[in-house]
C-alpha cells in the first residue's frame, strides 16, 4: 500500500478518497471532520497546544451533528473565521500508529472539507488552540507541522469534483 504522507508518531495517510458528500458516512465511521481554508496560496493553520503542532482546523463530529457541521463549529470554534462555502472534497483514511505495544494500531476515516476564507471574528487564545496562522508552505514555522494535514490540504485543493 502506497503512503501518502507519514508524521514523527508513525501515523500515515493511507488514502484520500474522492466521494460524494452523501456516500462518505456509508463508506466507514466518521469521527473527525478537517477543514483546508484557503486565502490566496495561504493555507490557514492552527496551533494545538496539547500535539504541539499546527494542523488543520478541525475535530470530533458530535453525536446528532453531520460531518459538514461539525467542520463549520470546528473551523469557527478553533480560528474565529467562517467559510464562504465550504466543498467537500474527499475522506482522508489514516492509519494511526499505537501509542504502546500493547495496544494495536487503528484505522480512521475522516471527512475533508475545503473552502476560501470568509468573514472573521478576533481569534482568540483558548485550552486548545494557542495560535493561527496563514501559512504559504515554504515559510518555517517555529515547531512542527502535521505534514499529513498539510499533504491533504494540497490533495483536497486540486480534488475534481465528484459524480
Amino acid at each position: 500500500m502506497t503512503v501518502l504522507a507519514q508524521d514523527d508518531g508513525g501515523n500515515v495517510l493511507l488514502a484520500f478518497q474522492r466521494v460524494a458528500e452523501q456516500q462518505a458516512t456509508g463508506v466507514a465511521p466518521l469521527p473527525l471532520a478537517l477543514v483546508a481554508l484557503w486565502r490566496g496560496d495561504d493555507l490557514l493553520l492552527v496551533r494545538d497546544r496539547r500535539r504541539e503542532c499546527w494542523e488543520l482546523p478541525g475535530g470530533t463530529i458530535e453525536p446528532g451533528e453531520t460531518p459538514r457541521q461539525a467542520a463549520v463549529r470546528e473551523l469557527r470554534e478553533e480560528s474565529g473565521y467562517e467559510a464562504e462555502a465550504l466543498v467537500f472534497a474527499g475522506l482522508a483514511h489514516f492509519g494511526l500508529a499505537a501509542p504502546s505495544r500493547a495496544a494495536p494500531s487503528r484505522t480512521e476515516y475522516a471527512a475533508v472539507f475545503t473552502g476560501r476564507a470568509g468573514a472573521s471574528h478576533p481569534f482568540t487564545p483558548d485550552a486548545e488552540i494557542a495560535t493561527i496562522t496563514w501559512w504559504d508552505g515554504t515559510r518555517p514555522l517555529p515547531g512542527r507541522v502535521q505534514v499529513m494535514d498539510v499533504a491533504l490540504a494540497r490533495l483536497s485543493r486540486t480534488a475534481p469534483p465528484p459524480r
